[in-house]
């Protein structure tokens, strides 16, 4: 599930933690789901809640991992850009800058902002080849590990609650779509969206996800 990550204070964006968040949600969700057909011994319904939290750690500390790949290669491209740029002519210099960028910005800089921005990148000290990963970048990777993890917590609460198995799995389902709203709405606010109807969106499209993972046997 790890993306890209972006240069900013912090590599996870909303966009990100949203999406850590509903992986964690969906991979959840295809070992509660299967309550449904179990027993209701409390002992069956147990074990399966055991076994989601399980699966979220593994693939909490896989994401983790991948995101810590990720940086590191995303740290060399760029600094191989700066380095390329510093080596190129003008010309190819614009270039390798617009393609490294969204075509929105590249309409708004134009050829003389690009200039100024190849000009700037070479006047700067050329960075190291093998750049090393920052405590920033391990606390990225926590985070990633954590989000995947906790998003386990909001469904299994119902089954901590109630001796109803029933109840506690429709209410775990409605806690899951309740948070995939506010995964969109969150998504939404970023992007500068409509809220309700992103949130809507995304609920049901995680509802329809959850469909498509129990019947494939996730």
């Amino acid at each position: 599930m790890s993306g890209q990550p972006q240069a900013s204070a912090s590599a996870l964006d909303p966009v990100y933690r949203a999406s850590e968040v509903i992986f964690g949600l969906l991979m959840a969700m295809s070992f509660i789901g299967s309550i449904s057909v179990a027993t209701d011994g409390r002992e069956e319904v147990r074990t399966l809640l055991i076994a989601a939290l399980g699966c979220n750690l593994a693939w909490g500390l896989v994401d983790a991992v991948m995101h810590l790949v990720a940086t590191k290669t995303q740290k060399r491209r760029e600094s191989a850009l700066v380095r390329q740029v510093r080596a190129s002519d003008s010309a190819t210099a614009r270039n390798l800058l617009a393609d490294e960028m969204p075509q929105a910005i590249v309409d708004g800089l134009g050829e003389d902002g690009l200039d100024r921005l190849r000009q700037r990148l070479t006047t700067q000290e050329v960075p190291p080849a093998r750049l090393r990963l920052t405590g920033r970048d391990f606390g990225d990777a926590l985070i990633v590990f954590l989000l995947v993890v906790l998003a386990t917590f909001p469904l299994v609460i119902p089954f901590m609650l109630t001796d109803d198995t029933a109840r506690a799995l429709m209410w775990s389902r409605l806690v899951a779509i309740g948070v995939l709203f506010l995964a969109g709405a969150v998504l939404a606010r970023y992007s500068h969206g409509n809220v309700w109807l992103n949130g809507l969106s995304m609920a049901t499209l995680g509802a329809l996800l959850m469909a498509a993972i129990m019947a494939l046997g996730g």
